[in-house]
């Protein structure tokens, strides 16, 4: 008889009890080990390892317990999971479903004790989804309940919980003044008006010394100790909290808590805010930015866009907005022209193979009509490619930029409308594909870079074009002229030794030429890098100094902007 590795998962939402000696999570463990026992002559036995959630909703999948649970069952150390009730594991359809495949992948089965019922038969799938529909029920009216009651407290002016405004501390079901920082904040809304900006009181502050406050949170983790940044500047300026009020959902209602500045000031700040039209610009050009609201990196901080001027020209990137914020120390950087270049290609190309997304998205419902699903396929890669934010923004779920992918979540739903495909409930939400790059430092900023090497969709290399015609110009008056290169040197004003090396780009590989002017070139070939490599004659040595360390080969044609299509 083969042995059956059992492990229990328990469940409690709430922390009220569980510092008993004999609490929930005790009493379904019991339950469960009781249930195992009674299998013995099955080759059932219980493992040691304990999976315990206390106070967490089943709302969500980002409970500890789970989370080792699943790594164990991912790990083969796990043949069943014991719960005492369905709702234990989840009380969501979509989570369960997401579980339920990851388990089927391990090859692992599941069994509720106070449930009986067989997911082998269309019968028992429909039993189990009804009985995840009620917990689900369940679950969005509680949340819908306290919701209401958070609203009709606020309503009151009621202090609802959560970290206080600094200058604040808790005091029931209100807020009173926290003397020792209260003058910090009255200081940082005077200095402002005298400044006029919030740039200048940044500086000023860092100018001072003037750190945050050491606080702690509800939790009891400390935080503070740091400079202000702009982010937190705007926060205190703009919090209502502070002339006496409570905010919920964007109405303002009168609080019960004292008011920290005096209703005149208040106003005054607000007014100079809204004057200024700086901030209105910034967000202006972030709901034009193609992937604004939808980029995360791998642990899912959001990016937002932004961009720099330099003469007339603007340039455009997308940034961690903790880094851009100042508060945190490393992020990301991308230029967003390569970034939206990468995601609507590969979209577009996801549109070339039809039927394999169709599948992907609508895996119950059966295809009625291919002709006209190429067709919808064909008009909707046109309009991706246009690449404006109508098009592109309703079909994204979220992008996810990491060291070594981009992965591209579709919202299914909104692809299944534009492609006039019929859905199921059960299909699902979002799906998934990979776009095989990765991130290359270069300088300051990072730039996404195909396997090969080569930047992805970059714009042409100003400074390596400049020196492409400036090569050849120096060539030009050298053979026109028959002049020596010290005459020429004297004449541009620089030493022979740097006429020299750049005459030299004038015989550059045509292939690295053509790649520098399409924007194809390696995302690491810098002048200086194109300088050394042109003191090689072979052209084909010129491309393999060229390369990455991955030493790829720039071809006439350019090379694809996903490498093909990796679905997850």
């Amino acid at each position: 008889m083969n042995a059956v590795r059992c492990a229990i998962y328990t469940r409690k939402s709430s922390e009220e009890g569980l510092e008993q000696d004999f609490n929930s999570l005790d009493a379904q463990r019991e339950a469960c080990a009781a249930y195992i026992r009674s299998q013995a002559s099955e080759g059932w036995s219980e493992l040691a390892a304990r999976y315990d959630d206390g106070g967490i909703s089943g709302g969500t999948l980002d409970r500890p317990g789970l989370q080792r649970l699943l790594a164990d069952i991912d790990r083969g150390l796990i043949d069943i999971v014991v719960v005492y009730k369905v709702d234990r594991l989840t009380r969501s359809l979509l989570d369960f479903s997401k579980l339920v495949e990851r388990f089927d992948a391990a090859g692992t089965s599941f069994v509720s004790v106070t449930q009986s019922f067989n997911t082998t038969t269309s019968m028992g799938r429909l039993t189990l989804n009804m009985l995840l529909s009620f917990a689900q029920f369940e679950r969005e009216v509680t949340a819908e309940r306290i919701r209401d009651k958070i609203a009709a407290s606020k309503a009151r002016g009621m202090w609802m919980g959560g970290t206080p405004p600094l200058g604040y501390r808790p005091d029931g079901r209100t807020l009173a003044i926290e003397e020792e920082h209260a003058p910090l904040v009255r200081l940082i809304h005077r200095r402002y008006r005298e400044l006029g900006t919030v740039r200048a009181l940044s500086d000023w502050l860092i100018g001072e010394g003037i750190l945050t406050p050491l606080r702690s949170s509800q939790k009891g983790k400390s935080f503070g100790g740091a400079a202000f940044s702009r982010g937190q500047l705007y926060s205190i300026l703009r919090n209502p909290v502070y002339a006496g009020n409570i905010v919920h959902h964007g109405k303002v209602f009168p609080g019960q808590h004292p008011a920290l500045l005096g209703r005149e000031e208040w106003e005054a700040v607000q007014a100079q805010l809204t004057d200024h039209v700086q901030g209105t610009h910034r967000v202006r050009n972030a709901r034009k930015a193609l992937l604004a609201d939808k980029l995360v990196d791998a642990d899912g901080n959001r990016l937002i866009a932004v961009h720099t001027s330099k003469g007339t020209r603007r340039y455009h990137y997308y940034v961690s907005e903790r880094h851009h914020h100042g508060d945190a120390d490393t992020g990301m950087r991308i230029p967003a022209q390569a970034l939206e270049q990468l995601v609507t290609g590969h979209i577009a190309e996801l549109c070339s193979d039809p039927l394999s997304l169709a599948e992907r998205i609508c895996p119950s419902s059966p295809l009625a009509d291919w002709r006209m699903l190429h067709e919808r396929a064909d008009q909707l890669a046109v309009k991706v490619r246009g690449g404006t934010r109508d098009a592109i923004a309703p079909l994204l779920a979220k992008v996810t930029v990491a060291d070594h992918s981009v992965s591209i979540s579709l919202d299914a739903a909104a692809v299944a409308q534009a492609l006039g495909l019929a859905r199921a409930p059960v299909d699902p939400v979002t799906v998934t594909s990979e776009a095989p790059v990765h991130i290359r430092r270069s300088g300051q900023m990072l730039k996404l870079v195909d396997h090969g090497g080569a930047a992805v969709t970059s714009p042409p290399a100003e400074s390596l074009v400049r020196l492409i015609v400036q090569a050849r110009r120096y060539w030009d008056i050298l053979r026109r002229e028959r002049i020596t290169i010290g005459a020429l040197a004297e004449r541009e004003g620089v030493t022979p030794s740097y006429a020299t090396r750049v005459t030299r780009v004038a015989f550059l590989a045509p292939a690295l030429v053509e790649a520098i002017v399409e924007g194809r070139q390696p995302a690491d070939l810098t002048t200086l890098k194109l300088l050394s490599v042109c003191g090689e004659a072979d052209w084909a040595q010129q491309q393999r100094m060229a390369g990455s360390s991955h030493d790829p080969i720039i071809c006439r044609g350019g090379s694809s902007m996903t490498g093909g299509i990796t679905w997850r």
